[in-house]
């Protein structure tokens, strides 16, 4: 079954006609990001070139894609809107609210009794408003989005960052925050700066113990956690088109870690086949009409340093496995060197948990090849020394795994631990035993993402990042600086024997099955389907619109708190055991900067508070200042607000009374929520001026009420000896961005317009 089939076929229509209209706006051969930008434009044809990197141009995404998560607040916004159906094709996904701690089957019915209020609300609304509905079990949101939605071409977002993973398939994906999906749903045009281009080409071809997930490792290390930012990167060559669908999937997934809106490949043979196996052989004969527009211009792979801002080549046949970490993704090192490295750095070598999964690397092939290994472990006479845990990527993954064998061959060792089609660990959903003991330990992980406290709450675990076949190697050696291409292992017989280079299946050879994928439809008409929200709830709570601005000076505000260091949302706000208020803005606010440092003491959630003097919580400090008040201002460092495209992390300063966020520099989505949520996201004009700022000071907004596209803001610090520093800070807000603004938030600007068309 092909989801959207005609609204696929529409897009492909008008593709011609659109592509031609933007060749002659560019006035030069395109890339396939530029063709998929184009061909979604609001207006229709192209009438003009947008400059990357500056311009703001409105697009129409085709559709929208949900998690659990962020769901509920995106869902609660939409509400709101005054709409009766969405606009435009979406989906929401019950993957993030499901612990791992003993096996599938009973996780997920644990999952389902303590969620049943969260999924009844989702079932509901999706119910209502005309939304697909994937189940508890039914798989990770991006996997499944792959599986069943993305097409070559397309443009799409969804309110995770890691929506990105249907680049896969060769599209424009683009997490962004629940606010930017109601604008889609409710019929609106969907504002985004025109990305810069970097352009990545691969030559060669993977083998032996080197897989995709190496790639987006090795690139990782090159460009760093915000050497994407405010970019697409678009993989072409050879090697691009030697990789399988999935595994173009897994690059693209992790491109959100270098900060890149987006990553995508070009139409080729591996997404024909991953189409055809995934029952939309009608998506493969519509593309191929078309398949010359749907990846970029010859002359654009033949001299890329023309058309792209950026190039870095990368020799598939030179490239070799990678661990990533610890505490950031992008620190790489390959693993021949990984041993003198974690010596020189002290970090743990022995490992514990090795874990298979999440949205980045747990299809049919991640789960085949990783079951390679151990088949060949356990033939060899060698016993795992780590636990083994796995996480499919859906049901349809699982089952097809299940029926070839794969899931029993991981049950062999018995230490492994099947978990349920969830993203369990990679997100904090992990109820690991002893890790509140915060004993200094390493995992390895075949996850996108390694903060600090994420996998298991323990600020004290390294997690390592590689693929699953690394993953399940490094389990069966127990040392992270196994390197299976030269060392050896002692079997139970005190043979020394080496591991076979993993071997797999791009897709199964008997095609792929399922009983139940997990898909409910939403009614024809949800008219007299009713959303029922206790007013008593903790799990969740309707929204009250945001309060506009009065148009003054912001003055006599207080510094919450200045951050030090890396600050991402899982620092703003934390997921784990948190994540069950995502419904909630009130409570999940209790969590609001909790894991940030502030700079005036090095300690996390420890502020002054200049009311009593004394220091406090983070919340308990910002609501006491509330209730007094008193305005309140972040201040950050660079890349501010990386990672998850949780808008929470926006919401709860918003809702407890901070007025701006002043920062070195923001992550793209972060920056563009808090605009949403009507707050100003400001950065530094002299980045040398976060150090002027004194833990006492007051401070004051000189010319807010001129606020302006490209005019910058005065603020004036007053110190507790009464001295003075005035500082000049930028923004990027547009005129309409302003608009939310002055009107407390962009949805209230939509329920306006609603109640205006009513």
């Amino acid at each position: 079954m092909t989801f959207d089939i005609d609204m696929i076929k529409k897009v492909y229509e008008r593709y011609p006609e659109k592509v031609q209209a933007a060749r002659n706006a560019v006035g030069k051969p395109l890339t396939l990001s530029e063709k998929i930008l184009y061909t979604h434009l609001w207006e229709g044809n192209a009438t003009q070139s947008y400059e990357r990197g500056n311009s703001y141009v409105d697009f129409a995404p085709d559709r929208v894609a949900m998690q659990d998560a962020t769901a509920q607040m995106a869902l609660l916004q939409f509400m709101q809107a005054g709409k009766s159906k969405v606009a435009v094709p979406s989906t929401a996904h019950a993957d993030h609210l499901i612990q791992a701690r003993v096996g599938a089957e009973s996780d997920l019915q644990e999952g389902i009794n303590k969620n049943s209020e969260v999924f009844n609300f989702l079932s509901s609304v999706c119910d209502k408003y005309g939304i697909g509905f994937w189940k508890p079990g039914a798989g990770i949101i991006h996997q499944v989005v792959l599986e069943n939605y993305a097409f070559p071409g397309g443009m799409m977002i969804g309110t995770d960052s890691h929506t990105v993973n249907a680049g896969g398939l060769g599209m424009v994906a683009i997490g962004v925050g629940g606010a930017d999906a109601v604008d889609v749903m409710a019929g609106m045009a969907w504002e985004l700066k025109m990305p810069k281009l970097i352009g990545v080409k691969l030559s060669g071809r993977l083998s032996g113990w080197t897989s995709a997930k190496d790639i987006i490792l090795k690139v990782a290390g090159i460009l760093t956690v915000k050497g994407g930012t405010g970019c697409i990167v678009e993989y072409f060559g050879d090697g691009a088109k030697s990789l399988s669908a999935t595994g173009k999937g897994t690059i693209c997934n992790m491109g959100a870690e270098i900060g890149a809106t987006t990553s995508t490949f070009g139409y080729d043979d591996s997404m024909r086949r991953y189409l055809s196996a995934t029952g939309r052989q009608d998506v493969v004969d519509a593309a191929d009409k078309i398949a010359d527009h749907l990846t970029g211009d010859p002359e654009v792979y033949e001299n890329p340093e023309q058309y792209f801002d950026q190039v870095i080549e990368i020799n598939l046949d030179e490239l070799t496995p990678h661990l990533n970490g610890p505490f950031t993704p992008d620190l790489a090192t390959p693993v021949a060197e990984f041993r003198e490295k974690a010596l020189e750095n002290g970090w743990p070598i022995e490992v514990e948990w090795a874990l298979i999964g999440s949205c980045t690397n747990s299809s049919y092939e991640d789960l085949s090849r990783a079951a390679s290994v151990v088949e060949d472990a356990f033939a060899k006479g060698v016993k795992p020394k780590a636990i083994l845990g796995i996480n499919p990527g859906s049901e349809q993954v699982k089952f097809t795994a299940e029926r070839d064998g794969f899931l029993d061959s991981f049950r062999k060792f018995e230490s492994a631990r099947i978990f349920t089609n969830a993203c369990g660990p990679c997100i904090g959903q992990w109820d690991r035993e002893g890790s509140e003991k915060g004993e200094k330990n390493s995992i390895i992980h075949s996850f996108n993402r390694n903060f600090a406290k994420r996998a298991d709450g323990n600020p004290n675990t390294h997690a390592f990042v590689a693929s699953p076949e690394m993953v399940a190697a490094v389990a069966i050696s127990g040392r992270l600086d196994f390197n299976p291409i030269t060392d050896t292992l002692t079997n139970e017989a005190g043979e020394q024997i080496k591991l076979s280079e993993p071997t797999g299946f791009e897709l199964p050879p008997r095609g792929f099955d399922v009983d139940d994928n997990g898909y409910q439809a939403p009614s024809h008409d949800g008219s007299t389907v009713e959303v029922k929200v206790s007013p008593t709830s903790d799990r969740l709570q309707l929204l009250e619109p945001f309060q506009p601005w009065d148009g003054k000076n912001i003055t006599g505000a207080k510094v919450l708190i200045k951050a030090f260091g890396k600050c991402t949302t899982d620092h703003i706000s934390m997921a784990g055991p948190w994540l069950k208020y995502r419904g909630h803005l009130d409570n999940i606010s209790n969590n609001m900067l909790i894991g940030a440092v502030n700079a005036y003491n090095m300690e996390t959630n420890t502020v002054k508070n200049l009311l009593t003097g004394e220091y406090g919580e983070v919340p308990a400090v910002a609501r006491a200042y509330k209730a007094a008040g008193v305005p309140t201002i972040v201040v950050g460092d660079e890349n501010y607000g990386e990672g998850s495209s949780r808008e929470h992390a926006a919401m709860e300063p918003r809702h407890l009374g901070v007025k701006a966020v002043l920062v070195k520099s923001f992550a793209r989505i972060h920056e563009t929520n808090l605009k949403k949520q009507g707050m100003l996201g400001l950065t530094f004009a002299d980045k040398a001026d976060y150090d002027k700022f004194q833990e006492d000071d007051t401070v004051n907004f000189l010319d807010l009420d001129q606020f302006a596209p490209g005019k910058p803001l005065t603020l004036e610090l007053v110190h507790a000896d009464g001295s003075k520093d005035v500082i000049v800070t930028n923004h990027t807000y547009n005129a309409q961005q302003i608009a939310w603004y002055v009107a407390g938030s962009a949805l209230n600007l939509i329920a306006a317009e609603a109640a205006r068309n009513a």
